[in-house]
């Protein structure tokens, strides 16, 4: 997981209390250069798994678009899902799958990209930007517990004059092929 010169570092996480649950996801984006922002919202009444694709699809889209970004994350299910199912559920037209709203959402996300790449690590392992974005979960998914929390983001096309992009990036994205860090 060595970051390279030019891409922005996407941990997240997301989580329940109680499944489903109010929800939160947690975001740490983090540019060569070392800058740093974090993201964090949620939902009322949520799944651990809508919360983490949530996490990711954020993390994505708060980028300029054209980026080179490795997006880590402790969940399986994202990591798998853009890295070894997504090109299935294409095949079958998105027959049967959980959570399509998310998914589609996720691979408009990273289509913005220059190329994104997809690092799973264990969580509750001690991996530090791991346990900082699960605390920002944590945190949310109890303030929506409250009654207190910060809402979701529509996607960036669905909101008039959307931002651009949380750091100037490369013009020019294409359509990236899904792959796993080192791969």
């Amino acid at each position: 997981m060595t970051q390279d010169a030019g891409t922005v570092r996407v941990f997240t996480d997301g989580g329940c209390l109680g499944n489903p649950g109010p929800g939160g996801w947690g975001v740490l984006l983090r540019e060569p250069g070392g800058a740093e922002r974090e993201l964090a919202g949620g939902e009322a009444q949520t799944t651990n798994n809508r919360m983490e694709l949530l996490a990711a699809i954020v993390g994505l889209e708060a980028l300029a678009a054209g980026r080179r970004a490795e997006v880590v994350s402790d969940s399986e299910y994202v990591v798998k899902g853009m890295t070894e199912w997504m090109p299935g559920w294409v095949r079958r037209r998105w027959k049967d799958v959980k959570n399509r709203d998310l998914w589609e959402r996720l691979a408009r996300a990273a289509a913005r990209h220059a190329r994104v790449d997809w690092t799973w690590v264990r969580g509750h392992a001690g991996h530090a930007e791991n346990e900082r974005v699960d605390k920002l979960a944590n945190d949310e998914a109890r303030a929506w517990a409250r009654g207190r929390g910060r809402p979701t983001p529509g996607p960036p096309e669905a909101a008039p004059g959307a931002q651009a992009g949380l750091f100037d990036g490369a013009a020019g994205a294409r359509a990236p092929t899904p792959r796993a860090a080192g791969g």
